[in-house]
This record gives structure tokens, sequence and C-alpha cells, in this order.
């Protein structure tokens, strides 16, 4: 059952993104050691904030700190002690001052600015540990996908790292789609990839990464979580899901928003004739009181 499958040991590191062909990268520290993580800012945003999260194998995202101007703001079981944030105008860094193999996972830097945040993540891979007991890790990068609208075409992308100097099994692993409509429900298959990946790469140090992809386009029924499961080795992996949020609600929103607007016209137009100063009142009213409820339908539906 799904549940089982859950509980079957991870064998790779696993990480999904939304509408992204790029590789994950992936950086390697010695047990011990301290490693700066690094975080570009595109030079055209500006930065207002800067978070960091780190998600550790088969766990949600935990906020490690938060940098607003030079304040930084720690998350529980994070301190100054371990780590340290430096910023200038177009770069954050994160640094873990010794590092444990509870370290391992995958970091994500978030810069909040006005027109909204830019995510960015590197994995860390701990070496030099003598007790692992497997030469894989697992982790998977869960991001709530942007509003989309019936029609257009969703690309969910799977990255799977494995160590290819230490393959316990022949053959690659086997990726699987899946979608599940609700929390309650199980997820369906939809789709199996078992003509490999198209984009592959190997570093000196044996570090395989391969990223698999799934392409559709959406319509009002595909709402729900998306599921990329890999099988190896007789095992599998599903990962915690990427939530597809369709955008249709709140453009019906928007639409009878503005239709009552327009409807209003006659009886602004009535007020003019009569008075201008009151008019201008009532303009200002119905400007403000559209933008309220459109805030409003904005966070309950997440588009913030």
């Amino acid at each position: 059952s799904f549940h089982l499958l859950h509980s079957l040991k991870y064998h790779f590191i696993f990480l999904f993104s939304l509408n992204s062909d790029s590789l994950v990268p992936v950086k390697t520290v010695q047990l011990g050691e301290p490693a700066t993580l690094p975080c570009a800012i595109p030079k055209e945003l500006s930065i207002r904030g800067i978070k960091w999260y780190k998600q550790s194998v088969g766990d949600t995202l935990k906020l490690i700190v938060t940098l607003i101007k030079s304040t930084a703001d720690f998350g529980p079981g994070f301190s100054s002690l371990r780590f340290r944030i430096n910023n200038d105008a177009n770069f954050s860094s994160l640094t873990i001052l010794e590092t444990v193999q509870e370290d391992e996972g995958h970091y994500h830097c978030v810069n909040t600015e006005w027109a909204g945040s830019t995510w960015s993540g590197i994995y860390l891979l701990v070496t030099g540990n003598t007790q692992k007991t497997s030469n894989y890790a697992v982790s998977q990068l869960l991001i709530e996908s942007n509003p989309v609208h019936p029609g257009d075409t969703m690309t969910l992308q799977c990255s799977v790292f494995s160590d290819s100097g230490n393959k316990t099994c022949p053959g690659g692993p086997d990726v699987l789609w899946f979608r599940a409509e609700s929390d309650k429900s199980l997820p369906n298959i939809i789709y199996t990839d078992r003509n490999r990946s198209n984009i592959c790469e190997e570093r000196s140090d044996h570090q395989k990464t391969c990223v698999y992809h799934f392409s559709k386009k959406v319509s009002s029924s595909d709402a729900g979580t998306y599921y990329c499961a890999v099988a190896t080795c007789r095992e599998i992996l599903f990962g915690s899901g990427t939530t597809l949020v369709l955008q249709v609600l709140f453009s019906l929103f928007v639409f009878y928003c503005t239709l009552a607007f327009i409807s209003s016209f006659p009886f602004l137009f009535n007020i003019i004739a009569e008075n201008s100063v009151w008019s201008q009142t009532a303009s200002r009213v119905v400007f403000f009181l559209c933008a309220v409820l459109i805030y409003m339908a904005a966070k309950t539906f997440g588009l913030d």
C-alpha cells in the first residue's frame, strides 16, 4: 500500500521542483569541517530580507535564520554558535562552523522583496562518516506552485542523486509519477518513465545527478498533489509531493468584482450630475472596496 511504500528505506537524494531545467548544485564537505553555502541574488532584484531553510531526509522545511538588514533572527534549534550568515548587495552566504552528519540535506535561500520571493537551493553532502550504513541519501524539495490557469503547461522536475562509484545493483532507477486528488486519497499512477533521464551529470568524486521531467497541459480537474517515485534495488521512494494550485476561483472572483464595478457606472454618473465632490468620494470607496476584496481573496487562495 501507499503507507507501506512510505516506510521503505530511502536510497536516493530526491528533489522535486517546479518549472526548472537546471541541475541542483551539490556541495561536498568533510565531516567536522566548516561549510559555506552561497546564494547569488540577481542584480535586478533588491534585497528586503533573506531567509535560509534546511530540509533533512524525509522532513519538511525548517527555518534556520531570517536576516532583515543586519538583524539575524534564528529559528528553533539553530543559533549563532554554529551558523553565520553574511550579506551584501547581490550575494548571501550561510556558513556552518563545524559540520556534523545531521547537517546533510537541502538548503534553501529565499530572497524576499516587494515583487515576491526568489528561491534557490543547494544540497550539502557530508562525507567521512564511517558509521554510515548507506551510500545514498534522500531529500525532497517541496514547493507550493504559483497558481496556474487551465490550459497552461505544467512541468515537474525530479532530481536523483547517487554515488555512481558504489552501485549496489545493476541498472538504473525507474521513475513513476503519481497524483493524489486530496489529502485523504491514495495516489494513482499517471506516468512511468522507463526511458531514463535526459539530463545527467557525474562529478569527479563519483556523485551523479540525473533529472527526470513530467509535463502536461493542465485542465480544471488536474488540481492535487503530484509525487515522483524512484524504484531501484527492490526498494521504492515516494517524495512528499508538489501541490498544484489552479487559479480558477480567484480569476472568477476578479471577474465578478470587475463586473460589479462596471455595473456601478450608471450610479456614479447620476451622482456626478448632482454632486461632483460626492462622486469623487464614491469612486474612491468603490475602488478601495474592490482592492480589499481582491486582497482578501488572494490571501484566502494562497496567491499573495
